[in-house]
């Protein structure tokens, strides 16, 4: 069995130290513990400090391309190397090593594919009271939304079985945490949440840059995947909201109709009409990217049974011939 740790890096060069001198290389359950970074076009000396420090392999992306990239870019690079086991973590040293077998456990006894590290919110003294609400509420959503019982929705502690691994589709290029909550659920993953310590704080967040934009763009975040996911529900009931508005301006005509009093309310006959038409073009769209969804699925299954493929073709390969990458510099 092996375990990848993976980090997503930029511009790390001064905290990967103190983080990797905290990572374990021997974990209960796995025969191998490599550590994976990835350098998300940091502009000094990341992956120089992180192959100093033994890290196995490097992956530095041309450019900055954000964190959800770089994080989905990691997971790609593990299952190519060989992980039973994706752990991801911050390169901050946000979160207490000496948690992560508390993550890898429940994938090991198979009772979990993604496992997620819940925070002490409540007792972390460098959070603002606003902030420890909002990632309450946050995570609130995620679950209604989700169907999973996740209690800290933003952490980005978190582990994945192979196959959960291969299954993720990361779109969004701002952060992954709450996308690959929903897009679990939506699949039928099972999720667990486990608790986990936190260090002290080393820099301020450089994904949390101010409440609101953050606020912001996790809520398009979770709206997006929930069309993605759950389009004939979106689209069906925002096309029953405008029919429905469509259908009482047009009741409320037809009153005035039967008293005498029809003559002055021409515009809600026009409303009436605009809102029932766009009600049922919204409808027919539902039914248009329900069946879109379901190509997706399809894909997406073709694509997870590809992925099987490969790796019995590398099993059934030499050990040089099945590692494309085996002689490349990382």
């Amino acid at each position: 069995m092996k375990l990848i740790i993976q980090i997503p890096c930029f511009n790390e060069a001064a905290a990967l130290p103190a983080t990797l001198a905290d990572l374990p290389r021997v974990v209960e359950g796995f025969d191998t513990v490599e550590w994976l970074v990835i350098d998300d076009g940091s502009t000094d000396d990341t992956s120089g400090v992180a192959r100093l420090l033994g890290v196995d392999h490097v992956i530095r992306l041309p450019q900055n391309s954000g964190l959800a990239h770089a994080f989905a870019a990691g997971l790609d690079a593990a299952v190519e190397r060989g992980a039973d086991v994706i752990v991801n973590t911050d390169a901050d040293n946000q979160y207490c090593a000496a948690d992560l077998p508390a993550l890898t456990t429940p994938i090991l006894k198979g009772v979990a594919d993604i496992v997620i590290g819940a925070r002490p919110i409540d007792s972390i003294a460098h959070f603002s009271p606003v902030k420890k609400i909002l990632q309450r509420f946050g995570s609130f959503i995620t679950r209604s939304l989700s169907r999973t019982d996740v209690q800290d929705a933003p952490s980005g502690y978190r582990a994945f079985s192979r196959e959960a691994a291969r299954k993720l589709n990361v779109f969004s290029s701002y952060t992954y945490t709450l996308e690959t909550i929903i897009q679990a659920g939506q699949n039928g993953m099972a999720v667990v949440s486990v608790p986990v310590r936190v260090n002290g704080v080393t820099r301020p967040s450089r994904l949390v840059k101010s409440i609101p934009s953050y606020v912001k763009r996790s809520m398009l975040t979770m709206l997006h995947i929930f069309v993605v996911y759950r389009p004939m529900t979106f689209f069906f009931t925002v096309g029953g909201l405008v029919g429905g508005a469509g259908l009482l301006l047009g009741l409320r005509f037809f009153y005035f109709f039967l008293i005498g009093e029809g003559g002055g309310h021409v515009q809600s006959v026009i409303l009436s009409a605009l809102l029932l038409g766009s009600g049922l073009l919204l409808w027919v769209l539902a039914l248009v990217a329900d069946l879109i969804a379901v190509n997706r699925r399809l894909l997406e299954q073709a694509n997870w049974r590809i992925g099987r493929l490969e790796d019995q073709l590398r099993s059934a390969m030499p050990t040089d011939a099945a590692s494309p990458r085996a002689h490349q510099p990382e």
